[in-house]
């Protein structure tokens, strides 16, 4: 399947991902298992190249994750440490929006900086190769461990100047509208498939006193990553990428068309009216608890409902389809991702090993169980449901779309995402805020 993956400059082809992964399972018997048959695998595999009389810490940082996952995390640490007597694990865990912001360039740039970090691939990883935070992984991947585990699709925006410098963990899709299977139900709504159905949706859950949308963009990105998608609909792909290039205005009459969408939500009253007041957790939380109908948000929903709301039957739609709108109708938005170890770290190989420890079947079953969504193959056959259906849309999509603040500059991003704020909390209109987002850009294209 041939595939635009828009933001990251590339056209190729991603092969299936075949990460596996299964239905939840907490059950001691079954941790144990897992725990044992990776630790055996690993034992043949993964063997560090360090003096194992040398006493040592490597670190990771990453974003917090859901418990079911940090259990598995812990495991995985506890197999390494195990398997390497000499050296210690610990993890550095930030608040998911501190650690995409400005918490991994403090941690990179601080003292005791991480031997291993994960980061979005495209312009974020490209920051930090340019940057000397991340060491080339070309020859660590032909290492026993990791060698055969990926398709040459699962590197794209992963590679500079010929050299790999990510481990590839998932692809994952970014946005999608998640809506309470039950709510829809006990109204008699189905499935919007245009822009017109889905506005009338939202008129028949307020109209039952349910707050149709809920998100919670305090942090930007949230709204931001929906808005994009909706916004490169309406502009057209390659509009869209050239803007956020800085090669072409984003004050136009094309791009005040797409941000009238996020208007018109907000002018019908059918998003909290706390939208850009709360956080992305808070704003899940209203939806796990029934409080809303829908919530847009990304893949990583399963392990976070899994954790919140396990009662919870809920489903996603894609955005619907918008009327005379330039773009792939169809396209996902998404972004592949994974580990980089630090070009700095003095324990790059113990650094590698652990990867491989992390990407051997048994652990991606063990992570895929707990609901992350995996490439590299598991030990079982995966059969998590929207795992599965994720996988498949990702796959199909003949093109991909890059969220604002992985795929492009930062400040680029973080302009386009507060205009979105400005006009989804009914602050500016789509000109004022387009205006405003051109004149805070400006300097960048100097």
């Amino acid at each position: 399947m041939k595939k635009a993956i828009i933001g990251l400059a590339v056209a190729t082809t991603l092969t299936a991902l075949t990460g596996c992964s299964g239905n939840s399972n907490s059950e001691n018997a079954a941790d144990t298992k897992n725990t044992s048959n990776a630790a055996n695998t690993a034992n043949t595999a993964n063997t560090a190249n360090t003096d194992s009389n040398e006493k040592f810490t490597i670190r990771l940082a990453d974003g917090s994750p859901g418990d079911e996952v940090l259990k598995v995390w812990n495991q995985v640490k506890d197999m390494y440490e195990k398997q390497h007597p000499n050296v210690t694990v610990e993890f550095v865990l930030q608040d998911p929006q501190l650690y995409q912001t400005m918490g991994l360039p403090s941690l990179l740039n601080g003292e005791n900086a991480p031997d291993i970090y994960f980061e979005w691939a495209g312009d974020r990883l490209k920051t930090r190769v340019n940057d000397g935070f991340a060491a080339d992984l070309t020859e660590a991947l032909e290492q026993d461990g990791l060698k055969g585990k990926f398709a040459e699709g699962n590197f794209v925006g992963m590679v500079y100047d010929g050299k790999k410098y990510m481990v590839p963990t998932d692809a994952q899709v970014t946005n999608v509208i998640w809506y309470n299977k039950k709510m829809f139900s006990d109204l008699s709504l189905q499935v919007p498939k245009t822009w017109d159905e889905f506005m009338a949706v939202c008129a028949k859950l307020k109209a039952a006193n349910i707050t149709p949308i809920t998100t919670g963009n305090k942090d930007l990105w949230t709204a931001g990553n929906w808005n994009a998608h909706m916004i490169s609909r309406v502009v057209g792909e390659q509009a869209y990428a050239d803007a956020m290039e800085l090669k072409a205005p984003f004050n136009t009459p094309e791009f005040a068309k797409a941000m009238s969408y996020a208007k018109q939500i907000w002018d019908n009253q059918y998003i909290n009216d706390s939208v850009n007041g709360i956080n992305d957790d808070e704003g899940a939380a209203l939806f796990y608890n029934e409080k809303a109908a829908m919530y847009p948000s990304g893949g990583w929903f399963v392990s976070g409902a899994i954790d919140h709301a396990p009662d919870m039957e809920f489903d996603y739609f894609n955005v619907p389809t918008i009327a005379y709108a330039k773009g792939d109708q169809d396209s996902v938005i998404g972004v592949l991702q994974g580990y980089v170890v630090n070009k700095n770290s003095k324990h790059i190989q113990a650094a590698v090993d652990y990867l491989k420890l992390l990407e051997s079947p048994e652990v991606v079953t063990m992570l895929s169980k707990a609901g992350s969504s995996m490439i590299a193959p598991g030990s079982e056959p995966e059969t998590n449901p929207m795992n599965l259906k994720l996988r498949s849309m990702m796959n199909d999509a003949k093109t991909v779309v890059s969220p604002p603040d992985t795929g492009y500059n930062l400040e680029v991003a973080d302009a386009l995402n507060s205009a979105t704020a400005e006009v989804l909390g009914g602050v500016s209109t789509p000109e004022e805020a387009l205006k405003k987002l051109d004149e805070k850009i400006a300097p960048l294209k100097k």
